[in-house]
């Protein structure tokens, strides 16, 4: 299974929702089971350098299948994934990154925000993958 658009539109409905409850203005990206970009979003006001930063987050998590958080606990010095960040083309190993997942636990593509701290860009990108 792959995530098609309107459960692509979902995911982002819910993030905005969330970001507005926090009071942030956020770059929203959701990739495919082949971390290809589906669908994005830039709220009004939003910095634009969050833009590359939400993709690039979207497709962290799911080249690992997991949260950009974990992979960034795991990438400092003398972690077992040090130096990461620099394959792939550049990747972001800080909150904001989550995996999403079909109702057998595959995973079927990555959601990806930036656009405030790394707590509010979790909260918003948690909130955009348990839409669907």
């Amino acid at each position: 299974m792959n995530i098609t658009l309107e459960h692509a539109e979902k995911m982002i409905a819910a993030a905005k929702a969330k970001a507005i409850e926090l009071g942030t203005k956020m770059n929203i990206s959701v990739v495919d089971a082949g971390a290809n970009i589906l669908a994005f979003v830039r709220m009004d006001g939003a910095w634009l350098g969050s833009a590359d930063i939400s993709l690039k987050k979207a497709k962290t998590a799911r080249f690992f299948d997991m949260n950009t958080g974990i992979i960034g606990s795991l990438s400092q010095p003398g972690g077992s994934l040090y130096n990461i960040e620099h394959s792939n083309g550049g990747l972001i190993t800080f909150p904001g990154g989550v995996p999403v997942t079909d109702e057998t636990g595959q995973v079927i593509g990555a959601i990806g925000v930036s656009g405030s701290s790394v707590e509010n860009d979790h909260a918003v990108a948690t909130a955009g993958a348990l839409a669907i």
